[in-house]
């Protein structure tokens, strides 16, 4: 006879999770769903294992919207390895060629305003990226390399934080789609002497920022479940800065059964969070037209 598995809570909310290096996305969510006993989540946007910082985690309901944030702009404190280059574009590849490296400050700033703006950037073959089906890194490590089209990102800032040796640190502010490895193999590229990524850290994801609240699964580990569930965010928290639609019971029944509302004091098009009768968040909704609202995705409150 199987053992029927434990039922687990039906909890709700968004986590800011202090990644530790060494650990994949995928494995922290499952970690951060065993400390909460918690049935459902997932992440925002995938962090590679090197790589530390803000990896907010949705639980419940608020898993619905975590695709509102993968399009955020990420702020990252990168450091660079210059003078040396790696299969991967960090230094967890194998090295390639080491060179050296005469650097100064004024060289790495007027470097780093060449990246500024609109800049088009070659996927790595070490990303999650699929050809055919397959994973473009499962194709790296088996020896193949394909073409990847270029693709527009923007790097919104590009500050020098630190040049010490072959050590150059920064903090960029970069669009959706950005990879730092990339960027810091073009930078070095762009001074001469090549480099690679040896550390970075994600300090915010659109209004979040780690600094505000980020938690390191150390802490979580030392809570009691209810001191873990007080460091979880809302699930609005993700749609905050929407603006507010506030609907009475009539309006949440016509929204619930895919009926348009309309609402003459609703007048800005675009999205919207919507909050029903009892001020609860019922999710996320459209006006396509002065007063008129539709349903884009709504909670399992709102249906």
């Amino acid at each position: 006879m199987t053992r029927a598995r434990p039922v687990r809570r039906a909890l709700d909310g968004v986590l800011l999770l202090d990644k530790p290096s060494g650990m994949t996305s995928h494995a922290a969510v499952q970690k951060v769903l065993r400390l909460f006993d918690a049935a459902k989540g997932g992440h925002t946007g995938t962090l590679d294992p090197l790589a530390t910082g803000l990896l907010p985690v949705c639980l419940g309901e608020a898993t619905k919207f975590a695709h509102l944030l993968l399009g955020s702009d990420k702020t990252y404190l990168a450091t660079i390895r210059l003078g040396t280059t790696t299969t991967t574009g960090d230094m967890e590849g194998e090295v390639l060629e080491r060179r050296p490296v005469a650097v100064g400050r004024h060289e790495a700033v007027s470097a780093l305003g060449r990246f500024l703006g609109e800049i088009r950037q070659v996927p790595p073959m070490y990303s999650a990226l699929k050809r055919g089906g397959e994973p473009l890194y499962k194709l790296a490590r088996a020896g193949k390399e394909v073409s990847r089209e270029p693709r527009t990102i923007t790097i919104r800032s590009l500050e020098l934080v630190d040049l010490a040796g072959d050590e150059l640190t920064l903090r960029v502010r970069c669009s959706k789609g950005t990879y730092v490895r990339v960027l810091a193999e073009d930078i070095g590229h762009d001074l001469g002497c090549g480099g690679c990524l040896s550390a970075l850290r994600r300090e915010a994801v659109g209004e979040f920022t780690l600094a505000s609240c980020g938690v390191p699964f150390a802490q979580l580990e030392a809570l009691s479940i209810t001191e873990r569930d007080a460091r979880l965010l809302p699930a609005d928290a993700l749609v905050a800065s929407l603006p507010r639609v506030d609907l009475d019971a009539a309006g949440m029944r016509r929204l619930s059964q895919g009926q348009p509302v309309e609402d003459r004091d609703t007048l800005a098009r675009g999205m919207a969070r919507v909050y029903g009768p009892g001020h609860e968040f019922v999710g996320v909704a459209e006006v396509t037209a002065p007063g008129r609202i539709v349903a884009r995705r709504l909670t399992a409150r709102g249906t």
